[in-house]
């Protein structure tokens, strides 16, 4: 399982073969989308589960050092809505333990989420919180 975020058409979770590789992570998120920096994408490398794929944005020089990205978090550091865990969420302000397993709760049993506005139908999120964390989180 991978996670394909950035510049595609479907970023999110994917679970693809062993063997698979960045190339067919890439195109089972639907490619990328037109316009889209991936001249330093190694299309060919191998896959490993759990791994992070980022299409596009802002496009590292050949031997820089990427910025290392948190799982759950975007390269601005923003929450990743579908992908987040209890802990990632517990960061965002006047999120705790019992509205983070909620929010989480709410992701498994409705699906992703395909708009941050959707946290208004989590219980305990009103509109003052949501227009709070609507800009410290992506999906």
């Amino acid at each position: 399982m991978v996670d394909v975020a950035g510049e595609v058409v479907d970023p999110g979770l994917r679970t693809l073969p062993p063997g698979s590789r960045v190339g067919d992570a890439i195109d089972a998120a639907g490619g990328p989308v037109p316009g889209a920096e991936t001249d330093l994408i190694n299309r060919a490398r191998p896959l490993t589960d759990g791994e992070h794929i980022v299409v596009g944005g802002d496009a590292h020089q050949p031997g820089d050092a990427p910025a290392p990205v948190r799982q759950g978090f975007d390269s601005q550091g923003k929450v990743r809505l579908n992908t987040a865990t209890a802990d990632d969420l517990e960061e965002l302000p006047g999120v705790g333990p019992v509205l983070a397993g909620s929010i989480i709760a709410h992701r498994e049993q409705h699906g992703q989420f395909t708009s941050v506005d959707q946290l208004i139908a989590v219980s305990g999120i009103g509109e003052t919180r949501l227009a709070d964390l609507r800009e410290r989180m992506v999906l």
